[in-house]
């Protein structure tokens, strides 16, 4: 018996979108665990790369254009302190390549600051953004 396989199910060209973590991690240094993830994420996107870190109260937030390991360095992860961490480096699929499209995003809200990283595109941006 012959079988075939269906080529329009198996696409092995790379398919990367933008690298992501989430970090809690009390009494710990989350930047810089955040960092090493993102170094190993690195292959998801080069083009721009960010930390958000949280004490529960205040977001600090560090992101640039750029590979890992030149946006961040101990000076400017050190101010990154807290027990939450998220952290992104982004491979482009929509918008253009500047530092306006990096994430993570942090905005002040009536509860506080919130910091965002997502891996895709939100289609309904305009409906979240009401």
């Amino acid at each position: 018996m012959k079988t075939s396989i269906d080529t329009n199910l198996t696409d092995d060209r790379p398919n990367e979108e933008c690298g992501v973590v989430g970090i809690f991690a009390p009494n710990e240094n989350v930047a810089s665990m955040a960092f090493f993830a993102l170094y190993a994420l690195q292959h998801r996107g080069q083009e721009a790369a960010g930390i958000a870190v949280s004490n529960g109260f205040n977001i600090r937030l560090h992101k640039d254009m750029g590979l890992v390991s030149q946006v961040f360095n101990a000076e400017n992860l050190q101010p990154l302190q807290g027990s939450h961490a998220i952290g992104h480096t982004r491979y482009s699929t929509t918008g253009v390549s500047s530092s306006h499209n990096s994430q993570p995003f942090l905005v002040e809200t009536q509860h506080g600051p919130i910091a965002v990283a997502h891996n895709g595109n939100l289609v309904n941006a305009p409906a979240l953004r009401k």
